[in-house]
């Protein structure tokens, strides 16, 4: 694969990464298998390794811990913090309190002494973003940290970062890891844009829209109970459904299956930097590597412009974070005495 530079980070990792949710009691259980798949990725030049502490609750770090022994110093290793780790409110978020106490959780069930990339999963209002930029820039300075990066921030919270990072000289996220598809292009308006702006690396999830964009989600057909966990609603709705129809005769006339089209699709904004595969078996690998050499002409991106318009979500309910003043009706709303006083 042809290595790409990690925005001005200066890293090069392959324009595929290979995401380690599925590894684990998320998806597949069986470690052994689990590293052989990971084994197989590298060798076919992946570089990248994407997980994250909450994935199966620190088990798939350990699966990927195991699986780098002897490969460590070849991979670009990133992992992510933020989502709980058990009941004690305190063992989440983005405090300087739980950085400092869960990298050392990390860096020990991945057997490593730094990590590539350590990543902030979810936007946390809780938090001043400059507790949680001066405790990353710690973990920079100490070693354990080559570089820092958010995950699925708004454009909004992405410059905020980068603006408290510079007035008070403190690390600043080098990369995003937003979620993008043909299906979900809202990131084409303002978050790509932006990340390009402070030379970002961008790390895109869910390319196969949750395993929609592979055509095994048809109209009139059962859904897989089993991925219905992780996105319920996502795979029957019917816009989307509409969608995949005419993107198959579009794959077909491309010469391509509808996965590589869409694999293709991500990685071919410039602001993209890597798409994350996430495979759950090694047939799943095995398809999403023939087709990593697959290119789009501008006819069939055009025609994909025309199916789903740029940075349009084909459903608008399909997002991964929402604000606190839209999930609390309580932000949105004065209070009933003074609405009635008025």
């Amino acid at each position: 694969m042809k290595m790409r530079t990690l925005g001005r980070t200066g890293i090069k990792v392959s324009p595929y990464c290979l995401g380690a949710m599925m590894f684990g009691a998320w998806g597949n259980t069986d470690h052994d298998d689990s590293i052989r798949i990971i084994h197989k990725a590298l060798d076919s030049g992946i570089n990248f390794v994407d997980t994250a502490d909450v994935y199966a609750q620190g088990e798939s770090e350990e699966i990927v811990g195991k699986a780098l022994k002897g490969r460590r110093d070849d991979v670009v290793l990133a992992t992510k913090v933020h989502g709980g780790m058990g009941d004690d409110p305190n063992r989440a978020g983005n405090s300087r309190r739980w950085i400092v106490t869960e990298v050392e959780n990390s860096l020990r069930r991945l057997q490593t002494d730094h990590l590539d990339l350590y990543q902030i999963h979810r936007p946390d209002n809780s938090v001043d973003v400059e507790e949680t930029l001066s405790a990353l820039s710690d973990l920079i300075r100490s070693g354990k940290v080559r570089a820092v990066g958010s995950s699925t921030f708004p454009a909004s919270e992405i410059v905020e970062a980068q603006w408290v990072a510079e007035r008070r000289g403190l690390e600043r996220f080098r990369t995003e890891q937003p979620p993008y598809s043909i299906v979900n292009r809202g990131i084409e308006r303002e978050v790509l844009p932006v990340c390009e702006r402070h030379g970002m690396g961008t790390l895109v999830w869910s390319p196969l829209a949750m395993g929609l964009l592979t055509g095994r989600y048809r109209k009139g057909q059962e859904t897989d109970s089993a991925r219905m966990k992780f996105a319920p609603g996502r795979l029957t709705h019917e816009r989307k459904l509409d969608v995949v129809e005419e993107l198959l005769p579009l794959a077909e006339k491309a010469g391509v299956s509808l996965t590589h089209l869409a694999m293709a699709f991500a990685v071919a904004h410039p602001g993209v930097t890597s798409a994350i595969v996430g495979p759950r078996t090694m047939e799943h690998l095995d398809d999403l590597l023939a087709g990593a050499e697959v290119t789009l002409d501008d006819e069939i991106l055009d025609r994909i412009d025309e199916i789903v318009p740029p940075g349009t979500d084909v459903d608008p309910g399909d997002v991964s974070y929402a604000p606190p003043a839209i999930e609390q009706a309580s932000l949105r709303r004065r209070p009933a005495a003074e609405r009635s006083a008025a």
